[in-house]
């Protein structure tokens, strides 16, 4: 039987509307061509190819998805200022015959992805339907080369844009984040790679406090004193920034890769599209595990407690615990 999506303990933004997420998979193995058109084939719309490295499929019901080789240098085809530089100037002729061969090579060593656009929690199954239409086409994923650090990311529209809310979400998530990269077996090539860097362990140690209740500037301000990189497990940034801008942008942060939005950016999972008997399902359900620990005062402050009180060298019963109650929704 498939894995089932776990309900979120929140169905509602913070405008009261149905919670959405957005979904980027990464992965190999396929061309644009073959990946829009599976897109397709499930919501339906219409496929638009700008170049070897983009294309779009537009689908009224939900807006455009987006199938794209991951490099911003080919996307942006800055490259061509460097052949300039170099003295070297190429026809429209030379031009297609040269994307092409670069997306052919480039698509060795960089993922192709599917960005989907903010999506209502009920459609996350045919998201899935085309993931395993892509599996069954030849994509690849994370652990069939020691070359693929590619990933799974959630965009998961918060339910609160409170303090007390995210402060809760960040604690759930410090507390069982090396129980997540245990039980969903996060790529040693991802965790070695600088994308997803655990927070901090004095960060941990500062927010997991009984009286650590800030309001947003002071957890804003933590947070950026921390993190002031887009390179953790769950990236904060976007939504800060969608909160307070210019508190975000005046900190050292990569500001031209952060887009405020009001969504948790959770990048840790693996992509493992290659395995049949993976899903969509299981780094969904991980990041739910998140929320209903946040959901819940009572076990979040016990295990607070726990984790204070252990010497960081003992925290392997604590993590083990949690991933044997993790697994059983993966």
């Amino acid at each position: 039987m498939p894995l089932k999506f776990r309900p979120l303990p929140w169905t509602t933004g913070p405008t009261g509307r149905p919670r959405q997420v957005g979904i980027e998979i990464e992965m190999a193995g396929v061309d644009l061509t073959t990946m829009a058109e599976a897109v397709r084939a499930e919501f339906g719309g219409r496929v638009e190819h700008h170049n070897p490295f983009r294309s779009r499929v537009k689908v009224p019901e939900f807006d455009e998805f987006v199938i794209e080789l991951d490099a911003r240098i080919l996307q942006d085809r800055r490259y061509r200022e460097h052949l300039r530089a170099l003295g070297i100037e190429l026809d429209n002729e030379d031009h297609e015959t040269l994307e092409r061969w670069l997306a052919d090579a480039a698509g060795i060593l960089v993922p192709h992805e599917i960005v989907a656009p903010p999506l209502p929690l009920s459609a996350l199954p045919r998201l899935d339907r085309v993931r395993a239409d892509l599996q069954q086409k030849g994509a690849r994923g994370t652990q069939s080369s020691l070359l693929y650090a590619f990933g799974l990311q959630i965009n998961i529209e918060a339910h609160s844009l409170t303090a007390e809310w995210l402060t809760a979400i960040l604690q759930a998530f410090v507390l069982l984040n090396e129980a997540l990269v245990k039980a969903g077996n996060i790529d040693l090539t991802r965790q070695l790679s600088p994308y997803i860097r655990p927070f901090p362990g004095n960060y941990g140690r500062l927010i997991l406090q009984p009286d650590y209740q800030p309001a947003m500037t002071r957890l804003i301000d933590d947070y950026l004193e921390y993190n002031p990189t887009r390179n953790r497990p769950l990236d904060m940034l976007p939504l800060f920034a969608e909160i307070d801008r210019e508190r975000v942008w005046a900190a050292p942060v990569e500001h031209e890769l952060i887009k405020p939005r009001p969504a948790l950016h959770y990048r840790l999972p693996n992509c493992e599209i290659d395995d049949p008997t993976w899903s969509l399902a299981q780094p969904f359900n991980g990041w739910a595990e998140v929320e209903h620990l946040a959901a819940n005062p009572e076990q979040l402050q016990a295990a607070a407690g726990e984790y204070l009180q252990r010497p960081s060298q003992a925290l392997g019963q604590f993590t083990d615990e949690w991933v044997e109650r993790i697994r059983g929704w993966f």
